[in-house]
């Protein structure tokens, strides 16, 4: 409640004139000011302004002074040079010249929301974040440009990136405010790195207040009805819709920490759903310790120390997006020189990383054997070339799952191939007492069958038959081993090949035909002998398709030069 003298606020207020106004014939002592923007303290300093007190305005107070000047009306129209008017130019000439102040009274209007984005104090701000940040950035990328040896200006990528200075600022905003910039700046053209190192920065701030968010081997359970966990939530929820679209703007470890988040605190499943697909797009990069991913179920049920389900979803997101790249141009088919394109190179890193991810979940007693099963059999045949990461991690689900049944033993023993073992894989198997009678046989059968073959080339007079066989064997070995995907890129190219040669020798027949008219020209100019005697050499000479011996070119015999120039003057006669 304030004491205050009536003719100081009527005469900058236009409010209060109206109240006063309304209350003419009565004696008005009070005034009640309801839903006063920014409560007292952006009264009083209305009221010293009314009173022609001095007092700074700064970032800090310039979003109320605005608020409270428009809710009082001190405008313009009721006294020049007015509160309003003041506030409003020192928003334009100081705060939207500075990052820092505008992130400033972007805080102060959390709590003077939705007038202060009415009066677009808020997207203001906005706006001139997002023009500094991207004008920044375009002015480091020119001064990183530079120019190399052969004269070419390229860009200096060893130079240090100090144009992110940025991120920390923006990380103390208010989750709803820190989105509308993040889309400001993606609208504008900054860098989806520079967006995903905002983001990864103000998630570890946001989310780190629970350690196990972020730690994979608590097991750490969340209270979703608290609500602390509601704003995380949101928190997730958001930041996986302001992720960029290109691979590697964040790092894949982030992602999995956001996976983990938005199963502990039960996120849409939307927001699931797309960071199973980022992951599965980029899973080559991943690490076994992200993949193991805690199980987070209701108390008293029964279930896998990890989460199998997600990681299986992950693998068919991959396998997809793999299928995906099949329906590529022939540009991007003959780029890769070497026999295995990278999505070949990263299937078999994935394989890997599934045999160790099954060696790592097969001890647990509650792993379900068509769990085991559909997480072995996402990844296609041609994944693997050496099969003792499988046989390993199946050699552990047996020694720990004792009561399987023979049928069960034969399920997860079709899933090796026994051809594929290593030499060591193979003695161990063939001494593996877990496995069925069928799989040792067949692991002593190809044991021999290598035996065979060792002893064979160990003769010096069969030297070339082991060599032609071991040669047959490795090419079958890497056949087995490429995609469909690779056998039709070599094919394809191939095709290529062919298509140039034809080129060329079309071109060289249009260079023949040139020539010929040109020597044409000359013997209708020039009747004498001695062209003709150098026309029929120069026809001997000409080898349309390169095969004629240096024996023949260097020395026809008579009568060949005969027929040479019967056929010249044949067709002399006929184009006369």
């Amino acid at each position: 409640m304030f004491a205050l003298h009536k003719f100081p606020l009527v005469s900058r207020s236009g409010r209060i004139r109206k109240l006063v106004a309304e209350h003419r014939d009565s004696d008005i002592s009070k005034v009640e000011l309801l839903n006063l923007p920014g409560g007292a303290e952006a009264f009083e300093l209305a009221a010293k302004f009314c009173y022609g007190v001095n007092f700074e305005i700064t970032s800090a107070n310039v979003a109320q002074l605005c608020c409270v000047s428009d809710y009082l009306e001190m405008t313009e129209d009721f006294s020049k040079d007015n509160l309003g008017s003041r506030a409003e130019e020192y928003l334009e000439s100081i705060v939207c010249k500075s990052l820092e102040m505008c992130v400033e009274v972007l805080q102060q209007c959390e709590n003077l929301l939705p007038l202060a984005d009415e009066l677009k104090i808020v997207s203001r701000c906005i706006d001139a974040i997002a023009s500094k940040t991207c004008a920044e950035q375009i002015a480091l990328s020119f001064s990183r440009l530079e120019y190399s040896s052969s004269g070419r200006l390229h860009m200096n990528k060893q130079a240090k990136c100090e144009g992110d200075w940025w991120i920390e600022d923006l990380s103390v905003l208010r989750i709803d405010l820190y989105q509308r910039v993040m889309v400001a700046m993606k609208f504008r053209g900054v860098r989806p790195e520079s967006i995903g190192a905002s983001l990864v920065n103000y998630a570890q701030k946001e989310l780190t207040k629970k350690s196990c968010l972020w730690n994979s081997s608590s097991q750490t359970k969340v209270d979703l009805a608290s609500g602390s966990s509601g704003h995380e939530q949101l928190v997730v929820e958001t930041i996986v819709s302001l992720l960029p679209l290109e691979k590697l703007a964040v790092p894949i470890s982030f992602l999995f920490g956001l996976l983990r988040s938005a199963v502990m605190l039960d996120c849409a499943v939307s927001s699931r759903l797309d960071l199973e697909r980022r992951i599965g797009s980029q899973l080559d990069i991943a690490t076994l310790d992200d993949l193991l991913i805690p199980s987070f179920r209701h108390a008293g049920e029964i279930d896998t120390l990890f989460d199998v389900d997600t990681v299986h979803r992950i693998l068919v997101n991959f396998t997809q997006q793999d299928d995906s790249e099949d329906e590529m141009d022939d540009a991007s088919v003959f780029e890769p020189d070497s026999p295995h394109s990278p999505c070949q190179t990263a299937l078999f890193r994935v394989a890997k990383l599934v045999d160790n991810y099954l060696a790592e979940i097969a001890p647990d007693a509650n792993l379900k054997l068509n769990k085991f099963l559909v997480i072995a059999e996402t990844l296609p045949e041609h994944a693997r070339t050496i099969h003792d990461g499988l046989y390993r991690a199946i050699d552990i689900y047996l020694k720990a799952h004792q009561c399987l049944s023979d049928t069960d033993r034969k399920k997860l023993c079709k899933l090796i191939d026994f051809q594929r073992l290593s030499q060591e894989a193979g003695a161990h198997a063939a001494q593996n007492e877990r496995l069925p009678l069928q799989a040792m046989v067949q692991v002593l059968y190809f044991e021999q069958l290598r035996l065979r073959n060792a002893l064979c080339s160990s003769y010096a007079d069969d030297d070339h038959k082991p060599a032609h066989q071991s040669w047959r064997i490795s090419s079958g070995a890497l056949s087995a081993a490429m995609s469909p995907r690779d056998n039709y890129a070599s094919l394809r190219r191939e095709n290529r090949e062919l298509k140039l040669e034809l080129a060329r020798l079309r071109m060289r027949l249009n260079d023949l035909e040139k020539e010929h008219v040109c020597m044409k020209r000359q013997m209708q100019k020039s009747h004498s002998r001695k062209f003709m005697s150098s026309f029929s050499r120069k026809i001997g000479k000409l080898s349309f398709f390169g095969h004629s011996s240096s024996r023949e070119s260097t020395s026809p015999s008579r009568h060949s030069h005969r027929t040479d120039s019967r056929v010249i003057e044949r067709t002399c006669a006929s184009t006369d």
